[in-house]
């Protein structure tokens, strides 16, 4: 079957170069999202290889990888239902996005980001933009991207006051306990316990749980 036909066929402003235009893919899959403000919902993940960041608790595989044309890519998504669409990684702001954002949209499709805010994005790349600092870990890289729907907080033991500036770019907090595989259960119970006591104390915060973790799914 044509390759066209498989990405929805030629749409109006469609550029070849857009659609011949190739990405260093990791996966892409259909699930639920499993964390943040929209846990719960259908979302097709496209995770992009490459990080430029490599923090202890990651526990995705984004140094391997295939390239990807935007018409494989789209050959791929569309063969799901739901119209939401998850850039993630890796980082995948490190790729110039635009090509793949403006072929997706033409068809329908909503655009979420998940980033780690050290790139700052282009207006109007994507419809939903959730950053998730590193800087507990990296504290000498500054975060560039200071807007956006999400800030959600990777809890490991910091001063939330280190967020009192990035915040106000933000319309939810969100603060997720660490889940640290090299520790004990011990400690990451009293982890999640320390992060749901803080969200108490600090109700401007919400707590987040990788809800898609306790369910066995990616």
């Amino acid at each position: 079957m044509d390759m066209c036909n498989l990405a929805g066929g030629k749409v109006d402003g469609d550029e070849v170069s857009d659609l011949t235009k190739t990405y260093p893919i990791v996966e892409i899959f259909n699930s639920v999202q499993g964390e943040g403000i929209h846990a719960g919902k259908s979302s097709i993940f496209i995770r992009f290889g490459g990080c430029n960041l490599r923090c202890e608790w990651c526990d995705t595989e984004f140094d391997e990888w295939q390239e990807m044309s935007v018409l494989d890519i789209l050959s791929e998504v569309m063969q799901w239902q739901t119209k939401r669409i998850i850039f993630t990684g890796g980082e995948p702001a490190l790729q110039n996005l635009w090509p793949l954002s403006t072929c997706l949209r033409r068809r329908g499709y909503h655009i979420a980001i998940e980033s780690n805010g050290t790139i700052e994005l282009d207006k109007g790349l994507v419809d939903w933009v959730c950053i998730s600092p590193k800087d507990q870990l990296y504290p000498n890289v500054s975060i560039k991207q200071r807007t956006g729907d999400e800030l959600k907080v990777v809890y490991c033991g910091q001063e939330l006051s280190m967020y009192d500036d990035l915040r106000i770019g933000f319309k939810h907090l969100l603060l997720q306990p660490c889940y640290m595989e090299s520790e004990s259960v011990e400690w990451n119970g009293r982890n999640a316990a320390h992060t749901e006591a803080l969200v108490k104390e600090n109700p401007e915060w919400r707590l987040s749980l990788q809800t898609h973790k306790w369910m066995g799914v990616d």
